[in-house]
């Protein structure tokens, strides 16, 4: 016998709390642009350029002393942060020339500075140096990528069923990608490149939650014609909440060994993910759903 984790004749009044839903919405969607105009975005070395150090010592490091030696040396803005262990080091050195011999003049300060203070073997497991004219352009590209996906997903809504899915699809995915962006902006976690791949993968997601729930509405929409539309959008979330809940699981599983294991390197996308994944399965069924009663499916019906 199949285990049954969620009944197949649930009848949860979801759209009974779609004012609730959009206030707490709301309210996040200003917070997020309240933190990002404050604390700003912790932009990685993709976007800011410059170099970027990842050092693993055999002893602890007292970014005290370490950060006065290499401010002293005169390099440009220096920051340290412990990646992942205390004697695992992240440097970062700020953007001063555009000239390749430069960088690796400071670079090799750098190693020296390190090599004469701390003792024991140093190994630097990852060098790297971005332009600041490269920045702008991965910045661009960046935003870019994300306004097409927007585009595209619209528009397969568009053709896939009628407009008026596509404006709750993009209000949704909208939603998603700005609330996830204020939470980079709360935990300061590096924005990067895997950040905007991390954004991408949400929006994804959320769209793909979101059709099969609007190809449920669309179905019931033909064999309910009298059914009015707040209690049809209900009879659609709960015809296909047993599949969101244990898809949204599952997934949330996979990101969760990925925050655990997966290490430093892919931080910021993983708990941007496992972020999103909750954030796309809440807009999927309280904003993109909610949003169709305002969208005049029915002629002949008012919105609520």
């Amino acid at each position: 016998m199949a285990l049954k984790i969620i009944p197949d004749e649930t009848k949860l009044n979801f759209l009974g709390k779609k004012y609730l839903a959009f206030v707490l919405s709301a309210f996040l969607l200003c917070a997020t642009v309240f933190l990002v105009s404050t604390k700003g975005l912790n932009f990685g070395i993709d976007f800011t350029g410059g170099i970027l150090i990842d050092a693993e010592f055999e002893q602890d490091v007292d970014l005290g002393k370490m950060r006065d030696l290499l401010k002293n040396a005169n390099i440009g803005d220096v920051s340290l942060q412990t990646f992942g262990k205390p004697n695992e080091i992240l440097i970062r050195i700020g953007e001063n020339s555009d000239i390749e011999s430069d960088r690796i003049i400071i670079i090799d300060n750098i190693k020296k500075i390190l090599t004469d203070n701390f003792s024991g073997h140093i190994e630097y497991r990852k060098v790297d140096y971005v332009g600041p004219k490269v920045g702008g352009e991965l910045i661009k590209s960046g935003a870019l990528s994300l306004i097409l996906a927007f585009c595209a997903m619209m528009i397969y809504i568009w053709l896939r069923f009628e407009w008026q899915y596509g404006v709750g699809a993009i209000v949704a995915l909208f939603h998603d990608a700005i609330i996830t962006v204020g939470f980079f902006s709360i935990t300061q976690l590096e924005f990067n490149l895997s950040s905007i791949a991390a954004i991408l993968t949400i929006i994804g997601y959320s769209i793909n939650d979101s059709v099969v729930i609007f190809d449920r509405i669309r179905e019931n929409l033909r064999k309910f014609k009298k059914m009015p539309m707040e209690e049809l959008l209900n009879v659609s979330i709960n015809n296909n909440l047993a599949r969101t809940i244990l898809t949204s699981f599952t997934t949330l599983v996979a990101l969760l060994a990925l925050v655990l294991m997966g290490g430093e390197v892919i931080k910021s996308f993983s708990m941007a993910a496992l972020f999103g994944v909750l954030v796309g399965t809440y807009s999927s069924i309280y904003i993109a759903s909610p949003v169709l009663i305002y969208m005049n499916l029915r002629p002949e019906t008012k919105p609520a």
